[in-house]
């Protein structure tokens, strides 16, 4: 579980990053959980967008996604949402600590 000075600090991590995930009209499917799975591990901070055709919305998008990988949602905006994973062997992002 993340505070909010660590969800503020990936929030500002992620805001340049490019969308590399995109939920379509084909909804969830086994590919896009793998590839969050496989970008979650090499990044640990993905930015996702579910497109206006799919059937969800991106809240649920994102809580499926985070539930099925082990992530953390950081933040919903809109059609966007932001996951984060950390890598437990080689961790790229160095959160704020803990009170």
């Amino acid at each position: 579980m993340l505070t909010s000075k660590q969800r503020a600090y990936l929030r500002s991590l992620a805001n340049p990053i490019d969308t590399i995930l995109m939920v379509g009209k084909g909804g969830m499917s086994q590919q896009i959980i793998n590839q969050a799975d496989g970008a979650l591990k090499a990044r640990e901070l993905i930015k996702g967008k579910v497109l206006e055709t799919a059937d969800i919305t991106a809240r649920q998008a994102a809580d499926e996604i985070a539930q099925v990988v082990g992530a953390d949602v950081v933040q919903v905006i809109g059609s966007k949402f932001v996951l984060y994973r950390e890598n437990e062997k080689e961790p790229v992002i160095v959160l704020p600590k803990r009170k």
